[in-house]
């Protein structure tokens, strides 16, 4: 079956994206307690093609713009940060594949992402000095590609169809990516992610012992990453998207909690808590965090956009710009905005049984994900000696 035709605009994906978020918010707090997998709601994302956003036109797909899908991710967020985190990898790997990947494989791989396969990332390792090192290895025998190695962070990995591997060419030393059937035999999905928060990601520990790859599915990270091409700005944007919906759901439940159960400090003198002139005050503040961030995200989505429409350097530094810009907004918003819920919801908030720690924990985990001070940093490099952003794939 094909599942794309179901959207074809960006309002389409809109619609289904509200619809699903509204259903999601209902047990968000429940999956997260009991730290359940949400398998059921990952299909209802595939079933309602919003893995399928970006597939190119040629190849029957709706061929959304980056601004759609970072909406989408947006919209998710408000309700849940883990599921919106889900296909993150997906989306940085289908533009890889746009990217790098010869004419055949793409045709391959976007027609079973219409057809409802989904992609997670085997990319970060444990043990390298930074990040950026990569100790799995492709092997190249009379026989075809081998993989081995160990991957973590590998986010979505429990839901996926196919795992996009970063390996390290034996031969050439040089980056690849391996797109692998996940139930390829040799292949290891743990479910050990314990972190704080964004519980059921499923970004766990992927082993890899001498996996055969199909013919023809390794590509060169280079194209994507080393060009100014705007990958490094679509991911980034997803994660802004991501760090915005968050502060814009913590900012709901938390006026949904004053209006309905706070009760007022008897120093207001006034017979409900929304009308304490003090907690009016800082819910002013707190909205004008959460709109700068979701405006910045639409300057960088606008920005984004352009960059892949009109492919070269100009474009992509501004996206990169742009994108950098959002986040440094985006990660105090959805630190600043799910902390201070409980602030202005008192102490009946902290219960347990609510679940509302939930979005101060999704955000502080998610906005780890890479330092906004080096965003900063480049930000100010750019505007005091206009040295552009540098081409590495996260900016």
């Amino acid at each position: 079956m094909t599942i794309a035709p179901g959207i074809d605009s960006a309002q389409t994906a809109f619609d289904s994206a509200r619809y699903l978020a509204e259903r999601f918010a209902e047990t968000a707090a429940d999956r997260d307690r009991d730290r359940r997998l949400p398998h059921a709601e990952v299909e209802y994302l595939s079933d309602a093609g919003l893995f399928a956003l970006t597939v190119p036109a040629r190849f029957g797909g709706p061929d959304l713009p980056p601004s759609t899908v970072a909406e989408v991710f947006r919209i998710l967020a408000t309700a849940d940060g883990s599921l919106a985190q889900i296909p993150h990898s997906h989306y940085v790997y289908l533009t890889a594949l746009r990217l790098a990947a010869p004419e055949g494989l793409q045709r391959t791989l976007f027609q079973q992402v219409l057809d409802g396969a989904r992609i997670a990332n085997a990319q970060s390792e444990k043990g390298g000095k930074t990040v950026a090192e990569v100790s799995t290895t492709l092997t190249r025998t009379p026989d075809g590609a081998r993989l081995d190695g160990e991957k973590f962070y590998c986010t979505g990995s429990p839901y996926a169809h196919i795992l996009a591997v970063l390996a390290r060419d034996a031969d050439s030393g040089e980056q690849v990516i391996a797109f692998v059937p996940a139930e390829t035999p040799g292949i290891t999905v743990l479910d050990d992610w314990n972190g704080l928060g964004q519980r059921t990601t499923g970004s766990g520990t992927v082993r890899f012992d001498d996996v055969a790859v199909p013919p023809g599915a390794v590509v060169p990270r280079s194209p994507a990453v080393s060009e100014p091409t705007g990958y490094g700005a679509f991911a980034q944007l997803l994660h802004v998207a991501i760090d915005t919906g968050l502060a814009r759901g913590a900012l709901e439940a938390a006026a949904e909690f004053v209006r309905t159960k706070s009760r007022p400090w008897f120093e207001a003198s006034v017979d409900r808590a929304q009308d304490d002139l003090l907690v009016v005050q800082r819910f002013g503040e707190l909205t004008v965090s959460v709109r700068a961030a979701e405006a910045a995200l639409t300057v960088a989505s606008a920005a984004v956009d352009t960059a892949f429409a009109e492919p070269g350097a100009e474009h992509a530094q501004e996206a990169s710009i742009a994108v950098a810009t959002a986040k440094v907004l985006a990660d105090r918003a959805a630190t600043e905005v799910p902390a201070a819920l409980f602030e202005v919801s008192g102490t009946r908030s902290a219960g347990g049984d609510l679940g509302l720690d939930r979005f101060w924990r999704d955000a502080r985990t998610h906005t780890l994900h890479d330092p906004v001070r080096y965003k900063v940093h480049h930000l100010g490099r750019s505007t005091l000696n206009r040295v552009p952003p540098p081409l590495h794939g996260v900016l």
